[in-house]
């Protein structure tokens, strides 16, 4: 069923406008009487069944309400080296939907792409957006934060994860040893094309992150998140 969000928790009714309500009447080609999942945002889904269809509004009336049952229990912060091009549109695309919590765009030292203020602020608008069409695709009862772009220090001192974990193409430890069911947040620190540098290395080890491999195999900078949060969910059970 097809899912949209909202910003707030619905009661009886539902109006939607502008560009939710033109994807409804005309990129999808609902009609009154059809049946469409809305989501709060915050974990809870609502079937709704659409009323009228005006030319600026879709209003929907509230049939149930249930917990979404697509939301992984385990939280995985990806803290992504930026890429160049627009790789981290699909890095975000991909990890929305596996599941992740949240992305943080890191500036390190090997970054080629480094934009300025205005420029990552326009980025980051467009990230969401990303990450929102993901969410709705996907079934998510969450949209992935997507927090503006910040230094490797400014990421390391935001991180409260239980678990820290850096992959790194000089290798490590296995995935298996750090991650089991029990685990409930997680952090990802993966680099930009060139990895990360060894006084990287070491300031992250101090911070309290496990080096770790994904393999005997270097994998791109975009391909190293996808796998690392796929090893993750089903290491965490949240891929069955």
């Amino acid at each position: 069923m097809q899912k949209l969000f909202i910003d707030y928790t619905p009661e009886k009714q539902i109006i939607l406008d502008g560009e939710q309500a033109r994807h409804v009447a005309k990129s999808l080609r609902m009609r009154v009487g059809d049946m469409l999942t809305v989501t709060d945002g915050a974990g809870n889904d609502f079937g709704c069944q659409i009323d009228a269809i005006t030319k600026d509004t879709v209003t929907l009336s509230v049939c149930y309400q249930r917990a979404c049952e697509s939301e992984p229990d385990c939280r995985v912060t990806i803290y992504q080296g930026v890429p160049k091009g627009s790789k981290l549109e699909d890095i975000i695309q991909k990890c929305t939907e596996l599941g992740v919590s949240a992305i943080v765009p890191t500036l390190t030292k090997r970054c080629v792409s480094r934009p300025d203020g205005k420029s990552a602020a326009k980025k980051t608008d467009r990230y969401r957006k990303i990450a929102l069409e993901a969410a709705q695709q996907s079934g998510r009862g969450i949209v992935p934060e997507i927090a503006p772009q910040c230094s490797l220090k400014e990421a390391i001192a935001a991180d409260d994860s239980e678990v820290k974990i850096l992959f790194y193409e000089g290798g490590g430890e296995k995935i298996t040893s750090l991650i089991n069911s029990d685990v409930k947040s997680v952090s990802v620190y993966i680099g930009p094309e060139g990895g990360f540098d060894a006084d990287e290395v070491a300031l992250l080890r101090e911070s309290g992150a496990v080096v770790a491999t994904l393999g005997k195999r270097i994998l791109r900078t975009q391909t190293a998140p996808v796998a690392a949060l796929t090893a993750i969910m089903l290491l965490t059970n949240n891929l069955e």
